[in-house]
């Protein structure tokens, strides 16, 4: 007898598929050739599924055993012949014919009787086991790279077991002696062991149900006191989530045994519950690994598990429905909750979740979609008296739902965990139906509408730092401000993901006219020569739809336009749950109901709208301003240079030079906008003044402003070139008004002036003296002045750069992180 470990190691089907992956297995066992190895193999990938087939097919009367027999020995006879030379594969192939035959005998009969039993799918379905082991060990047999002798052991011989109410439950102390007397705990090498078949106590063959087979490596593991058990899958591990629904899902490398069990039920399939018993009984630690990348830890599954993240998976279950029993009569009522569950238990259907309230007047269930008819006619028929005397309500169902589950015994005892998962499904805009959490508190779970699913698992996987915290973001203009936002989230978003675990993901730029949409997201190196030559014919819909994918928990879109028609959307993208960054003026200065929608729409679906922008560029204006209203001080007024541009030309412009010539030379520079009309026309500075007036609290119109316009009567209208070409005649006007500030030692500013204890707004061509803030500003500087209760005396002023693309761009960058902040905690 040797003192050497067991190490017991399960394939499954889709392991032993092929030939190639018989090889790929065998390859992996060699490698792990010390101590003593107990291999539990599973039946080549689709055998069992077409052996019960023949079973269904004959047991109707429709189809001959021989051509379904012929097509699977093919197969089989394939993957022998490529693993075997002829003096090995003589013993394996003669005992297959022989099964065969059995095999044709049980549908014969089948075939005769049109019915079959239990026991006679058990018989045939479990003979995939017995091939797939005596090829196995036979293969093993001949590598000459294995130096440990090889033994296969047909389960069946010692593996005894007895119904349960949970499934077949192992009679150990019998099946302990069988295996005693096979001699197996005293083998000194490899034993290939038939996973999923075992005898009943008559000893007649039986199966021990899907999954059987991960459930033999358990109890085989337990018998022989392994050190441990490896399930060898397709998969690389126990992951923190669906890969489908979660990219970013990574590999949880330890698991406790509740951990695993919890998981295994929210889609984590590569082990069930019931089949960990034998192990958590006798505490064997489990590891599951890939067949495809053996070299990786993969996931250790054991009672204690180094202590790691808090929330250990998050998933979700599809295919539910909820189902609610309410009424004043249930009130302090003892037995509701036994008839229901009784009644239901009696039926034979399954429940998933229980949310009951302590008012007991209404208790809320999950069950599986598919049963809801019939668990609602259940439940009408076990109170049908309550209902007809009004004592309960009604019976709901909601349909189309699932179960959303974290997962991790680190929440147990820890303050805030909850907390954070219910905030970031209403930070989602999603709609939480009913909720459970156990005393353990290993899981919380929460019933949401199947079509918000995707999201909510993704939404809350980023919260609990799983994977990045993830947005998806839209850029509508891409000129000189959009350009060069998108040129500094090029240079920076590498080192918000390393530095802050942040993930930002452009995926759709759009122009007016075409738009650029990335799988993933958009290469920023070059994207203006991949739009140019990808671009497709731009749809703000699609666009839209795009934008806010299903697997993305929050997306924004940033509106880097001047576009009355981008502005107009902001209110359905809201209503969506997109949220909108911009420093575009015209929604905040547009008429007041629009005004207004976009606020209600940001308050009903929890969607945020930032536009610091929208008044002076990278200024913090708004959020001043908010600030001091916030905290209780009370706003005098209000009054700034707000354009850069006008800025710059009444800085410059002290009579020395003519002020067509002062424009003239602005434009040239490109510190106007091509048509210098929209600067001096005074409409931008009057936007930005009622865009103040409205976060000051007034409820001011556009028109409600008097706006001096700097351009000439009757140039208003006409070409850019013959406005241009006439704004010399005027420069007298404008040289007397210089002229006349001079003379009192003062300078001209274009201002825009806020009244807020009046309730007055303007906009004018101001005179201050030479020592006042607004006459000692840069070229093109912004500065804004505050009089408010506690700034009386000496105002407070801000004042800085207010004009320039990579300002403004840095303005919106801010905002855009300010949105990540609320979204997903501090950065």
């Amino acid at each position: 007898m040797t003192d050497s470990k067991w190490i017991v190691h399960k394939f499954g089907g889709s392991s032993l598929a092929t030939a190639e992956r018989f090889r790929r297995v065998a390859d992996i066992i060699v490698a792990q050739q010390r101590g003593r190895l107990g291999v539990v193999v599973s039946a080549i990938g689709g055998f069992t599924d077409a052996l019960l087939g023949l079973v269904a097919s004959a047991s109707r009367g429709t189809e001959t055993p021989d051509a379904a027999l012929a097509e699977l020995g093919m197969r089989y006879r394939g993957i022998v012949e490529e693993l075997l030379d002829e003096p090995s594969r003589g013993p394996v192939l003669a005992a297959f014919e022989r099964d065969c035959e059995d095999i044709r005998h049980v549908l014969q009969a089948l075939l005769l009787v049109r019915a079959a039993s239990p026991r006679s799918r058990d018989l045939v379905g479990g003979f995939g086991e017995l091939w797939s082991a005596r090829l196995m060990a036979a293969y093993l047999a001949a590598r000459e790279d294995l130096s440990l002798p090889v033994d296969w052991l047909d389960a069946r011989q010692v593996l005894v077991v007895e119904p349960g109410e949970m499934g077949p439950a192992v009679c150990w102390d019998e099946t302990q002696r069988r295996l005693a007397e096979r001699g197996v705990a005293n083998f000194a090498g490899i034993v290939v062991i038939t996973g999923f078949i075992a005898s009943d106590t008559e000893g007649l063959q039986t199966t021990l149900g899907r999954d059987g087979s991960d459930y033999s490596a358990s109890i085989f593991g337990a018998l022989l006191n392994a050190a441990e058990i490896n399930i060898w899958t397709d998969v690389s591990g126990v992951m923190s989530g669906d890969p489908g629904r979660v990219p970013e899902a990574a590999v949880i490398t330890d698991l406790s045994y509740s951990e695993a069990m919890e998981l295994a039920y929210f889609g984590a399939r590569v082990l069930h519950p019931q089949t960990m018993a034998p192990a958590v009984r006798e505490g064997i630690p489990i590891r599951i690994r890939s067949t495809f990348d053996p070299s990786a830890r993969g996931t250790r599954v054991a009672a204690d598990p180094p202590a790691g993240q808090q929330v250990k998976g998050v998933s979700a279950v599809d295919g539910v429905a909820l189902i609610n029993l309410e009424g004043a009569g249930m009130i302090g009522v003892p037995g509701t909750a036994d008839r229901l569950f009784g009644a239901l238990r009696a039926a034979g259907v399954s429940v998933i979740l229980i949310s009951q309230g302590s008012s007991e007047h209404s208790i809320c269930f999950a069950v599986p979609e598919t049963s809801a008819e019939q668990v609602r006619r259940v439940v009408e028929r076990a109170f049908a008296s309550e209902l007809q005397q009004g004592l309960v309500n009604r019976v709901g169902v909601m349909r189309q739902c699932s179960i959303l589950a974290v997962v991790g015994d680190g929440m147990a005892g820890l303050p805030g965990v909850a907390g954070r998962f219910f905030g970031t499904l209403g930070r989602a805009g999603i709609n939480v139906r009913a909720i459970a959490q156990g005393a353990s508190e290993r899981n919380i779970s929460a019933v949401v509408d199947t079509e918000d699913a995707a999201r909510a698992v993704r939404a809350v996987h980023s919260s609990f730092y799983l994977s990045a915290k993830t947005l998806s973001i839209g850029i509508i203009g891409p000129g000189t401000v959009g350009g060069a936002l998108l040129e500094q989230l090029h240079a920076e978003r590498e080192r918000l993901r390393r530095e802050f675990n942040l993930d930002l993901r452009v995926r759709g730029i759009a122009t007016s006219q075409r738009m650029l949409l990335g799988g993933r997201d958009v290469a920023l190196a070059g994207w203006r020569e991949t739009l140019a030559q990808q671009g497709q014919a731009t749809d703000l819909d699609v666009f839209t739809d795009h934008v806010q994918a299903d697997h993305l928990p929050h997306a924004v879109i940033i509106d880097c336009t001047a576009n009355q028609d981008i502005a107009n959307r902001y209110e359905g993208w809201l209503a969506r749950g997109i949220h909108v960054i911009t420093p575009n003026k015209r929604a905040n200065s547009g008429p007041w109901p629009a005004y207004e929608a976009i606020r209600r729409a940001c308050r009903e679906h929890s969607s945020h709208y930032f536009y610091e922008t929208t008044v002076g560029a990278g200024l913090p204006v708004i959020q001043t301003l908010r600030d001091l209203r916030d905290t209780g001080d009370r706003i005098t007024s209000i009054q700034g240079i707000f354009s850069g541009t006008l800025a710059y030309l009444f800085n410059l412009y002290d009579g020395s030079q003519r002020f067509s010539d002062i424009v003239r030379e602005a434009r040239a520079r490109g510190y106007t906008e091509p048509d210098p009309r929209e600067d001096l026309s005074g409409m931008d500075v009057a936007r930005k003044t009622i865009i103040l007036a409205r976060e000051a609290g007034l409820t001011l119109e556009l028109a409600d402003i008097p706006v001096r316009s700097l351009v000439p009567a009757g140039l208003e209208a006409g070409s850019v070139d013959d406005f241009m070409a006439r704004l010399a005649e005027h420069d007298e006007a404008m040289g007397a008004l210089v002229a006349e500030a001079d003379a009192n030692d003062q300078v001209l500013r274009y201002v825009g002036h806020l009244d807020v204890a009046g309730g007055r707004a303007s906009v004018d061509l101001a005179r201050f003296e030479r020592d006042h803030p607004f006459a000692r500003i840069n070229l093109t500087d912004n500065i804004v002045q505050y009089e408010t209760r506690r700034y009386s005396e000496n105002p407070l002023i801000i004042q800085g750069p207010g004009a320039g693309p990579e300002v403004t761009a840095g303005g919106v960058f801010a905002d855009l992180l300010r949105l990540c902040s609320v979204l997903a905690g501090p950065l």
